[in-house]
C-alpha cells in the first residue's frame, strides 16, 4: 500500500490527481491557466467539489483556451452563470475571464506565463519539506507572486490561492515527506 498526504483522500478521483497530476511541473500556458482558473474558484469550496466538475469546467471553457475565454462576451457569462455543471458565481467567472486577457499581457512581456512564473524561482522548483514547516497556506513566495498579479490586474489571486495554484503547478513541490510522489518527483529532478 503506498503512502500518500494525508488530504489525497480515499476517493478515486482525488488519489489519481494526487498520483498524476498535483505537484508535477507544468510549463503549458494553457494548462498554467486551467490550474490558476481551478484554484480560483475552488476558493471556499473544497478540491473535490472542484474535481468533480473538472470535466465541466474545461468543456464550459472551451478547454480553457485563453484566448478564446479573453473574448467572451456578457451572453456567454450568461450562459456560464446558469451552468449547473460548474460553479456559478459571478465574481469568479469574471476574475478567469478577466485573466485570460492578462496573460496575454505578460506574454507581451516575459514571452509567456510559464516564463513568469518559473522566474520567480529561476526555473528550479522550491521542495519543502512539510515536516519541519508545518502545512503552509501561503509563504513568502505566495505573497510576493499574489501582489505582483493583482498589480498587474488579475483578479482572485490572493496569496493563499496562489500558493495551492504553485503546489499544483509544480513551482513548490509540497508532498508529505513520507508520501511515496516526494521521492519520485524529486529523484526525477536529480537524474
Amino acid at each position: 500500500m503506498k503512502k500518500r498526504c494525508a488530504w489525497a483522500g480515499k476517493t478515486e478521483n482525488m488519489i489519481e490527481y494526487h498520483d498524476k497530476v498535483w505537484g508535477v511541473p507544468v510549463h503549458d500556458d494553457q494548462a498554467l491557466f486551467a490550474k490558476l482558473s481551478l484554484d480560483l474558484m475552488q476558493a471556499g469550496l473544497s478540491w473535490q467539489t472542484i474535481l468533480n466538475k473538472s470535466e465541466n469546467f474545461y468543456a464550459a471553457l472551451d478547454d480553457f483556451d485563453y484566448k478564446k475565454v479573453a473574448k467572451y462576451d456578457d451572453l456567454k457569462r450568461q450562459e456560464l452563470l446558469s451552468d449547473a455543471g460548474i460553479v456559478r458565481n459571478r465574481l469568479k467567472v469574471d476574475a478567469i475571464i478577466n485573466n485570460a486577457n492578462r496573460i496575454s499581457e505578460i506574454q507581451e512581456e516575459f514571452s509567456s506565463f510559464d516564463s513568469y512564473l518559473w522566474g520567480f524561482v529561476d526555473n528550479r522548483p522550491i521542495i519543502r519539506y512539510p515536516h519541519v514547516d508545518g502545512f503552509l497556506a501561503n509563504n513568502e513566495l505566495s505573497d510576493r507572486i499574489s501582489k505582483d498579479l493583482k498589480k498587474r490586474g488579475f483578479k482572485f489571486v490572493g496569496t493563499t490561492i496562489i500558493y495551492a495554484f504553485l503546489q499544483a503547478v509544480g513551482i513548490i513541490e509540497d508532498h508529505e515527506e513520507t508520501c511515496f510522489r516526494k521521492e519520485e518527483l524529486n529523484k526525477n529532478k536529480n537524474d
